[in-house]
């Protein structure tokens, strides 16, 4: 097939939204892809993965990168990055398309030539892969690798990774099949001796799919020694017969298909080869027997430059974070080679993907390419259009109804702090019905929750819930007689909250016994999971139903917070009100009692606090032990580059008062945290001044212990300055504690390997949730919530500190918001509640569970610029990258809760934000 670029759809850059892009790789924002040069035209032929050809018209004076990003807009392909295009040239040397060059000075002869499009960058873990279709793409490289014997492994080795490709493509195990396709499909020489082996294994893959039979095909074949190793030939000084080969890691040197030898990227100082000969030129080290350079004999100066060529590619693709700049011309003369590495990095890659929404498209596992019926596409589109002019008007009358109806309402400012009141507490009182009536419903039909753990949790609850449930009530009465909704003619009286809010505050004040019962209802549910394995699989069911959109321990704490909110309510009021008005004495008076209240409990409450965060944290991670204890603190979590040997790689890092915790993320079920090593504080020193200049990796610091040390990075001088001033912190408080550091690390036996952590993840259905001693028993396969804080931080590439806890505590909002999209044309009204770093759509108050989800981390909270046409009053924006929402509250004072509450959520900083909100809007 003739594959045109006008012609040819969908694209890759259609599927993202794009107008008119050539393909992935330089698909960013804001940028234009590159113009078709045109000329005289050429057919040029590409083979598939699947061994399948397809043609491509291309310009003549095309560049490689032309032709490249065609193909990959016909796969659809997001992360072509890790992809080439090989070829034989004229010498009958296999080299790869430059992209920066013409196609016609590389390629002689195309009628004559097949390009073959096959995977160039082999990345260490497969989890780095986000689309299912490039580890599809992966695995037909494998495959092609172990049939014509590049892949070598041992035949229990060969014979597991041929069950995994059967199993993606018959499916489950029935014996006469099997061998029926092993008959008639041949996929690693000396098929025939292994078939009961391969038999016996594609009897164990029950139940997988095509896409986690390809992901279990990958992870066994990273762990072999030749997985992506392309071997050139050389000799060294002696003349001995040996390979070269470059991997993630450096260079490697191989003798028959043994590596007998490595470098690594951080010991090579220079590469460079001189006619036939390759020279690498190592950094100094006092503790090698290696000389400063050492020299390979290769068959000809091109086998060097070829070989030179693909590990500055290597090195820049997996080391760097950004493609790097050309060098400038030389005026008079040049000396040695202009190359250099085009395109994205590896991080570019991950970060991309990362930060832009795809619609997640079919493929076809035999020709890759999209179908579908294209004469039902322009239909299709007139109904949508239909629709959604439909939807707008219907909007738009909701929009002028809902204007109308605020009119009416009043406009003082306390009946809109009024107002909060009441909706912050209908949302309270669904979040104590889930305790008081839910859960404790499950629990009492469970024979393994212990009787003082179930009358613990009524006799905490109960009396709460019937004073708010009656406490709800009054507020709505009140509101509704503000409001004029019931004996409107009424007035002076009824336009106030001081009075209930005085009278309700004091009677809670005789549920303090109840109050303080809330951290042992935390502990002794902790205690009970752990004890029983029912009981654990009970819980983390429970939380994995929508209505419990936060974790139960959350909730059971939710009493406790809700002080904070009245109090910080009561003193909204009394600020707003002067001394005369008759409202402000009783406020005066309940603001007291509430304070009065929330100091006998604070330090249960922030010792509490600390302490769930400690279980959710352990819930989240694999390889620990012990973690919640009454002496340690959490200080911050989030992502930090570690510079090693593989170059920056991403991990996860946790702070606690004694110790700092590395951990890297699995693609598995659990989506669990593996822990790779602790860092104990005492003695800890945090050096920032020379590690840049040291490493050249930007905004990095050394962290210098007397075992060992470590270079990190992070994204922005922000967070660095963030991370080293709370580990600057930590490190004080470790130094004046007493006693020996502990452990948490398990046995090193208890700790599996990330691919036997991978494979009984993925084969094992009691690891499907996502939580601590909720997680370790049970045999629930419900999947888990992939929007933990945590897990936000790690896409976000951001941190949070238990500071932002508790500032997003105290920001918890909820009531009726106006949304709109960056390119919709009307509002929806929706119920919205902000909470856990994360807000939460509603279509109404009541409502049983959330619509949708937004994770806030990362976000930033401003105001509409004029140049976005937004001509409404009272709007702020929330944006991170390309995601844009808009929110339209009724009023000033919502309008600055709202944004406030959602800065909270975000930890955006609110300074300089309301100068600039208020010149605008008002």
């Amino acid at each position: 097939c003739i594959c045109t670029m006008v012609e040819q759809e969908p694209t890759a850059g259609h599927r993202l939204g794009a107008p008119d892009t050539l393909g992935i790789s330089t698909l960013e924002a804001g940028q234009k892809p590159p113009a078709v040069p045109s000329g005289r035209r050429a057919a040029v032929r590409v083979r598939m993965l699947d061994d399948s050809e397809e043609i491509f018209d291309v310009s003549q004076r095309a560049s490689g990168k032309v032709l490249f990003e065609m193909v990959c807009a016909h796969l659809n392909l997001i992360e072509g990055d890790y992809f080439g295009l090989e070829f034989q040239d004229h010498r009958k040397m296999t080299v790869w398309l430059d992209l920066l060059k013409p196609i016609m000075k590389q390629i002689r002869r195309p009628k004559h030539t097949v390009l073959r499009f096959v995977v160039k960058f082999f990345p260490p873990d497969h989890g780095q892969l986000m689309e299912e279709l490039t580890r599809y793409l992966f695995a037909l490289q494998i495959r092609q690798d172990l049939a014509t014997g590049r892949l070598t492994c041992t035949d229990s080795s060969a014979a597991l990774l041929v069950s995994h490709i059967i199993q993606s493509e018959i499916g489950d195990f029935e014996e006469t099949q099997c061998r029926q396709h092993l008959l008639n499909n041949n996929y690693i020489p000396d098929q025939m001796a292994l078939m009961d082996k391969i038999m016996d294994f594609h009897h164990t893959h029950v139940g997988h799919t095509p896409a986690e039979s390809d992901y279990q095909l990958l992870e066994v074949s990273r762990r072999l020694e030749m997985y992506g190793i392309r071997l050139h030939p050389a000799k060294d000084r002696e003349g001995t017969k040996l390979s070269l080969a470059v991997a993630h890691t450096g260079v490697l040197v191989f003798q028959g298909h043994t590596r007998i030898n490595s470098f690594n990227w951080s010991k090579v100082r220079k590469l460079s080869f001189k006619r036939k000969r390759f020279l690498i030129k190592l950094r100094p080290d006092l503790n090698s027997t290696y000389q400063d350079t050492l020299e390979f004999v290769m068959a000809s100066r091109d086998c060097c430059k070829v070989f030179w060529k693909i590990c500055v590619e290597y090195h820049a693709f997996f080391r760097l974070f950004e493609e790097p700049k050309p060098k400038p011309k030389p005026v008079l003369f040049s000396r040695g080679s202009s190359f250099r590495f085009s395109g994205r990095t590896q991080k570019q890659v991950m970060d991309y993907v990362k930060e832009t929404e795809f619609k997640k498209l079919p493929f076809d596992r035999h020709t890759h390419t999209q179908r579908g019926e294209v004469g039902d596409q322009p239909r299709f589109h007139m109904a949508v259009l239909l629709l959604r002019l439909m939807i707008c008007v219907c909007l738009c009358v909701c929009v002028c109804v809902c204007v109308c109806v605020i009119q009416r309402f009043p406009t003082d400012k306390a009946y809109f702090i009024a107002k909060e009141l009441l909706t912050t507490e209908r949302t309270y009182l669904k979040d104590l019905e889930l305790i008081t009536l839910t859960f404790q419903s499950v629990l009492s039909k469970e024979e393994c929750v212990p009787e003082s753990l179930r009358k613990l949790l009524k006799s905490s609850f109960e009396p709460l819930h019937t004073y708010h449930s009656d406490f709800l009530k009054e507020l709505e009465q009140r509101l509704a007689l503000w409001e004029g909704r019931s004996n409107a003619h009424i007035k002076g009286d009824y336009q106030r909250i001081g009075d209930v809010m005085l009278k309700n505050t004091q009677a809670l004040k005789m549920l303090t016994a109840q109050l303080q019962k809330h951290a042992e209802c935390v502990g002794e549910l902790e205690k009970a999971c752990v004890a029983s394995r029912r009981l654990a699989s009970v819980c983390r069911d429970f939380e994995l139903q929508k209505a419990c959109y936060v974790p139960v321990n959350v909730f059971i704490l939710r009493p406790l917070h809700r002080l904070l909110h009245y109090k910080q309510i009561l003193e909204r009021l009394c600020k707003h009100y002067p001394a005369t008005q008759p409202d402000f004495r009783d406020c005066r008076g309940a603001e007291k009692t509430a304070g009065t209240l929330e100091a006998v409990l604070r330090d249960s409450m922030l010792k509490t606090d600390n302490y769930q965060r400690l279980l959710e944290l352990q819930k989240d991670l694999l390889g620990v032990e012990g973690l919640a204890v009454p002496t340690r603190e959490f200080i911050r979590l989030g992502c930090l580059s570690k510079l090693s040997g593989k170059g920056l790689q991403q991990r996860m890092f946790f702070l606690f008062s004694d110790v700092l915790l590395y951990t890297s993320r699995g693609i598995t079920a659990s989506n669990q945290f593996k822990v790779h090593g602790q860092l104990p504080l005492r003695g800890m020193t945090v050096r920032a001044e020379e590690s840049e200049d040291e490493w050249g990796v930007p905004h990095c610091f050394t962290l210098v212990t007397p075992r060992q040390s470590l270079v990190v990075a992070a994204s922005s001088i922000s967070e660095m300055e963030k991370w080293m001033e709370d580990l600057k912190m930590a490190v004080d408080l470790a130094e004046d504690c007493s006693g020996p550091a502990t452990s948490l690390l398990t046995n090193s036996h208890d700790v599996k390997s990330p691919g036997e952590w991978a494979s009984e993840v993925e084969s094992e259905d009691d690891l499907g949730g996502s939580r601590t001693s909720l997680e370790r028993h049970g045999n629930s396969s419900a999947h888990h919530r992939g929007n933990t804080t945590v897990h936000v931080c790690w896409h976000r590439n951001t941190s949070v500190s238990m500071l932002d806890f508790s500032i997003a505590t105290e920001n918890q909002l909820s009531g009726n918001l106006l949304r709109k999209f960056k390119n919709s044309n009307g509002w929806q009204k929706l119920w919205v509640v902000f909470t856990n770093f994360s807000l939460f759509f509603y279509k109404t108050h009541q409502d049983e569970f959330p619509l949708a989800s937004l994770p806030l981390l990362g976000y930033s909270v401003t105001v509409p610029a004029e140049s976005e046409n937004i001509h409404k009053d009272y709007v702020f924006k929330l944006h991170f990258k390309s995601h844009i929402y808009y929110f339209r509250s009724e009023s000033e004072y919502s309008f600055e809760r709202y944004a406030v509450c959602a800065c909270g959520q975000t930890h955006t900083r609110v300074t300089g934000l309301f100068c600039y909100v208020f010149v605008c809007s008002f």
